[in-house]
């Protein structure tokens, strides 16, 4: 069976972003075995519980949540590119639900696991 990892490295406002759970979403509804998405750089902010965005925008956050919930989707991101953007993550009182602290090893085992590494 086709493994998946994916790495993001876009901002929730990113266009990209809309682009890398549209291929999520597509993949996991075709069968594919999604191992897990590292959030890394940039990405991190998606964990940002203290970032909102407007009502009429397109609501990336809440669609990671919802891939985590529906297909139990490991969310991880990288505690070292959070740390650097402000994000705490002593007590996950600013990670949002669903998201893991997790570090670059996590990412290299994702990688090694993976049949196939998409990065967005």
């Amino acid at each position: 069976m086709k493994t998946l990892a994916v790495v993001v490295t876009t901002p929730p406002y990113s266009p990209l972003t809309i682009t890398a759970i549209n291929y999520l979403e597509a993949a996991l509804a075709t069968g594919v075995n999604v191992i897990g998405v590292f959030f890394y750089q940039d990405g991190v902010m998606h964990a940002n519980k203290h970032i909102n965005i407007a009502s009429d925008e397109y609501q990336a956050i809440k669609q990671w949540q919802n891939l985590h919930t529906r297909y139990q989707l490991p969310l991880h991101i990288c505690i070292t590119a959070a740390e650097k953007r402000g994000i705490t993550c002593d007590d996950n009182a600013q990670i949002n639900a669903g998201f893991t602290v997790s570090g670059l090893g996590e990412l290299v085992e994702l990688t090694t696991k993976a049949s196939r590494v998409v990065q967005f």
